[in-house]
């Protein structure tokens, strides 16, 4: 009788226990899946934060520079001179080159349009020679990279744009490194600096950073950062391929 009590008293000590584990590690999973809603919706709220800037950013440029450009050129078309029509015909194709110049890069900072042409390579060689005055970006794309779906291949393109923007901003460092390789399950993007880096844990993380973090989430990529204060920060990206 003895014994029997015994067993009971055991046997229910351990349904305890395990009632009270299974309870803890719930509670955690929950804990772990509330953090990630959380996250996911302040890189949401960021991204339309970050959206309205740009929409801003657009507006101001339009204003400022192409309105400001056509009422120049206005003026110089309601008094030419017709003494001298030669400067005057030089001071107007000035001005129509600059308009294109500006109406082409507003265009380009709210899609890449030409991306769905010529494709992300030669898109990121268009890249690297328009930032050449600004920054060394070394391109290394390896041999059997295939065509990804536009989405895909702009928000690759929008994270390097992005990484690139920011090492120039905060950075001072004097070269980009950008590396891509397919793999059998995954495209890997490689993004490296060389300045001085942060510690990724304990910097403020500015739109920059959660716009690039968005960016990798909307393809369902695995992402890390590795840097290290004074050498530089490094942008690992595992893109899966499609099923």
């Amino acid at each position: 009788m003895l014994l029997i009590l015994v067993l009971i008293i055991i046997i229910t000590f351990i349904l305890v226990a395990y009632r009270s584990f299974i309870s803890r590690i719930l509670k955690e999973k929950d804990i772990q899946f509330q953090a990630e809603l959380d996250h996911q919706l302040e890189l949401t709220v960021e991204n339309i934060k970050g959206q309205e800037d740009e929409r801003k950013r657009v507006a101001i440029a339009v204003h400022d520079d192409i309105g400001n450009r056509l009422n120049i050129l206005a003026l110089w078309l309601n008094n030419l001179d017709p003494e001298n029509q030669e400067a005057s015909k030089k001071v107007i194709n000035n001005q129509i080159t600059e308009l294109i110049d500006s109406t082409r890069n507003i265009s380009h900072s709210l899609y890449p349009v030409n991306l769905e042409k010529l494709g992300l390579v030669l898109y990121l060689q268009e890249l690297v020679t328009n930032l050449s005055y600004k920054i060394n970006v070394e391109l290394d794309i390896k041999a059997g990279y295939t065509k990804k779906d536009t989405f895909t291949e702009v928000q690759i393109y929008r994270v390097i744009q992005e990484f690139t923007s920011n090492v120039i901003k905060h950075s001072t460092a004097d070269e980009v490194r950008v590396y891509i390789r397919k793999y059998t399950h995954h495209l890997t993007v490689i993004l490296s600096d060389n300045g001085q880096g942060f510690d990724e844990k304990t910097a403020a993380k500015g739109m920059g950073l959660k716009n690039i973090e968005a960016r990798a989430i909307s393809v369902q990529a695995i992402f890390k950062w590795k840097n290290k204060a004074g050498r530089g920060s490094r942008l690992i990206i595992n893109i899966p391929h499609p099923l």
